[in-house]
């Protein structure tokens, strides 16, 4: 492949490696189904797991102010109760996350063929996983889709003092695999994190994973190389290569 020039690849996790997207609506699906069997809900099952999701896509979280787990168990609360309008249910709520997070978790897989992509890769580049979110969130999806061995290092920016698109993050990762950030291609689905994390660190390279065809917005952050599949990537990072050697 001859991948010299290009010394390590950071992926994004969330849709991009797993299909976080998909196992969350398999998650809802399968709380609408407890909600209408076991409780008779009707059309308040949907209405109730879409007022969560929307809740979900608003989360902001701090982590010395609550668990991931009470504030999430929250969120199913107020959603039954702005749709029921009784008192509040915290044993449903409990019942409800819990179901969603154990089939979501389930549904994350990483795909053979990303596997052997992975695999591939990692003989001619270092691979470094570098994800924001909440520690124990995201740790139990990287244990689940049991993506550890296929990387050098794992960031989690729950973990640190600063998530994507902070530089700051970036520069750490540099520095657990010894290489500078122009060295360094930053591959995963989000503009205003990913893309503009790795502008912001001036890396060799963003390549945004844009799976559903978005037209961005003109202020948002423009990536180097958009891909509809991470399988697309080893093509980017093969011309990537090819551009280096002929302006030497």
């Amino acid at each position: 492949m001859g991948l010299s020039q290009v010394r390590a690849v950071f992926f994004d996790l969330d849709n991009t490696l797993i299909d976080t997207a998909a196992a969350s609506r398999s998650g809802m699906l399968e709380v609408i189904k407890l909600l209408q069997s076991k409780y008779h809900y009707k059309e308040e099952a949907k209405i109730i797991c879409d007022k969560v999701e929307v809740k979900l896509s608003k989360e902001c979280f701090y982590p010395s102010n609550t668990c991931i787990t009470d504030l999430r168990t929250s969120y199913w609360e107020e959603a039954i109760q702005e749709t029921k309008r009784g008192a509040a249910n915290r044993k449903l709520a409990e019942e409800c996350y819990f179901l969603w997070k154990s089939t979501r978790l389930q549904h994350m897989t990483l795909a053979d063929d990303v596997k052997a992509m992975l695999t591939k890769l990692r003989k001619e580049v270092h691979l470094l996983l570098l994800t924001n979110g909440d520690r124990q969130t995201q740790r139990e999806k990287i244990e689940a889709c049991a993506c550890q061995s296929f990387f050098d290092a794992i960031v989690v920016g729950g973990e640190q003092t600063e998530e994507k698109p902070s530089p700051s993050i970036f520069y750490y990762c540099c520095d657990l695999l010894g290489v500078q950030c122009g060295d360094c291609v930053m591959v995963g689905d989000t503009l205003e994190t990913d893309i503009q994390g790795g502008l912001n660190a001036g890396l060799k390279a963003t390549v945004w994973i844009n799976k559903n065809r978005i037209v961005p917005q003109k202020s948002s952050p423009v990536p180097h190389y958009t891909i509809s599949s991470v399988l697309d990537l080893p093509a980017v990072l093969q011309s990537i290569d090819c551009k280096v050697n002929m302006s030497d």
